[in-house]
């Protein structure tokens, strides 16, 4: 179970794809932030942002989990308004997986 609340059927086969992958990065915590935030968002994406996303989809996720916490500061060449919307998307007033 992948945990998406999401159905994926109107969605075309690009959309799909990152829809899947974020929610199944392999460190479950990254799984709620990105799946959370696709499910979210990925209809409304441009294709630009889509482009992002899947930039940030290939981030170990150790370093995206501490980047979007801010344990650590994020690159400049990650600083995208995408990240900046994943990380206004996560809130931190209560356990990730609630």
């Amino acid at each position: 179970m992948s945990g998406s609340t999401r159905s994926s059927a109107d969605l075309d086969p690009r959309r799909r794809k990152i829809l899947f992958r974020a929610w199944h990065r392999g460190m479950r915590e990254m799984d709620l932030i990105m799946g959370r935030f696709a499910d979210a968002h990925i209809g409304t994406l441009s294709e630009a942002d889509l482009d992002e996303f899947e930039r940030l989809i290939e981030v170990l996720d150790r370093d995206l989990l501490s980047w979007v916490t801010g344990e650590a500061q994020v690159p400049e060449n990650y600083d995208s308004d995408v990240f900046r919307q994943l990380k206004a998307f996560h809130q931190h007033d209560k356990p990730i997986h609630v």
